[in-house]
């Protein structure tokens, strides 16, 4: 009967889901074949943060022919293409360049078999897995639109393409390299991501904070090597490790507010080459993520605490060294932008096909941008095949999240939306003026 009672359920939701799907309209399909052989192009061919060459090229070159004014290597491989038309606001359109060194299983015919070498000179497996392909589809074919439409909107389009997200560096460097100062500075910054929580054809909205700050660090642990069958001669960085390791996890169960948000991921532990030999040191990579502020800093104090408290029981005649060597603010959405603008989605898509999504422990440097004084709408786009997101619904599954090597977007669906989608959101914010978008953004 439970059996049942979930195909049941199933069938309700597919035919549900499939029902709601919005018709794309003719403008979004005159552009959309285009659209959708860069984003299979991208799929194949992805290149790792900071070396997004190609990728850079192949927008900046479509850019281009569609009459925007585009300027490449900005802070890095980034970047920015402009079309002015008229007096009105500047709204900044945002998309990631970098995929993952992630090896592809999904068994599409169109997986990624692109290797490349990692800043450390290791060959690493490149994949799309956080769905940036379908980002940059998206954005080319938004950009297509609004350069054949002009007549539908007045003021100037900052298309950026921005490198190294997945290393929540490269919007800090675009910053650096003039983004605000050479081109004409943002209004508002638009920007979305792509997800398996919702159904692609469904778009996603969230008000105040919508992702976490994210602080990495790198623990290099200092003992003291030897032979394996004389553990007693040594001072085991592994030991020391693993201990670390199952103490970290103590900050957010014990030390931690119940209720605040705080995660602390020890992502990879790297140590010895032998079985029988004790190495002279370890290393861990740590991901953490927090809202509050004051959290953060007290999260990240407890991560030094408790690695030099461990190293001191262990008898280290040298501490470890903590490195954070990357970091970013929690992702904020402007309360009033984002009121005005699920509306305007509401009217696109259809009622049904916009939700309220709660905010998630991802990161993103997209952050910067807004920390310049620029008002940001962030929206989440659906991503999952309608049919099996019904079906895993039903059944309790958890489908493949971001930076799997099984994440797999119904790109057909999605593309369609992102691509309807951003331009309802920038038809409507070029309806206003600039000093009208500055009123509606400084309501608290």
């Amino acid at each position: 009967m439970r059996k049942a009672n979930s195909l049941l359920v199933f069938l309700m939701l597919g035919v549900s889901l499939w029902a709601q799907t919005p018709s794309p309209s003719k403008e979004v399909q005159a552009v959309y074949a285009d659209s959708y052989a860069l984003y299979l192009d991208l799929h194949q061919h992805p290149e790792l943060s900071s070396h997004e060459v190609q990728t850079a090229a192949k927008l900046a070159a479509k850019l281009r022919s569609f009459g925007y004014d585009v300027t490449e290597n900005v802070g890095g491989t980034g970047i920015v293409a402009v079309m002015k038309n008229g007096a009105g606001p500047n709204v900044m359109l945002r998309t990631e360049l970098d995929a993952l060194p992630v090896e592809e299983k999904t068994g599409l015919p169109y997986a990624s078999k692109v290797h490349a070498k990692d800043d450390s000179g290791h060959d690493v497996p490149v994949m799309q897995a956080c769905g940036h392909d379908l980002h940059m589809a998206s954005l080319i074919g938004t950009a297509h639109i609004m350069a054949e439409t002009k007549t539908t909107w007045h003021g100037t389009l900052i298309i950026v393409g921005q490198p190294a997200e997945e290393t929540i560096s490269g919007a800090k460097r675009m910053v650096e390299d003039g983004l605000m100062t050479r081109f004409p500075k943002p209004d508002v910054a638009v920007a979305l991501h792509t997800a398996n929580r919702l159904p692609a054809g469904k778009v996603g909205v969230t008000s105040g904070y919508m992702d976490a700050n994210a602080d990495s660090l790198r623990i290099t642990i200092f003992g003291k090597g030897g032979h394996g069958s004389a553990p007693h001669t040594t001072i085991d960085p592994i030991v020391l490790g693993a201990r670390i390791v199952l103490a970290l996890q103590t900050i957010t169960s014990r030390e931690v507010k119940p209720g605040e948000t705080a995660v602390v991921t020890v992502g990879y532990f790297q140590a010895g080459l032998k079985n029988n030999i004790i190495p002279d040191d370890a290393q861990l990579g740590l991901t953490i993520r927090t809202v509050d502020a004051n959290v953060r800093k007290q999260v990240l104090a407890a991560v030094e605490r408790i690695v030099k408290g461990e190293a001191e029981a262990a008898g280290v005649t040298r501490l470890p060294e903590v490195a954070h060597y990357e970091a970013t603010d929690a992702v904020y959405n402007d309360p009033a932008l984002d009121q005005r603008l699920t509306a305007v989605l509401e009217q696109a898509l259809g009622k049904n096909n916009v939700e309220v999504v709660q905010p998630i422990t991802g990161s993103e440097d997209f952050s910067v941008f807004v920390e310049q004084g620029v008002p940001g709408f962030y929206f989440t786009l659906g991503a999952a095949n309608p049919e099996r997101y019904a079906q895993a619904k039903a059944s309790g599954e958890i489908l493949p999240s971001n930076h799997s090597s099984l994440y797999a977007p119904d790109a057909k669906p999605a593309l369609e939306t992102g691509i309807t989608a951003e331009v309802a959101v920038l038809r409507n914010l070029f309806s206003s003026s600039a000093a009208d978008l500055q009123k509606l953004t400084a309501q608290k």
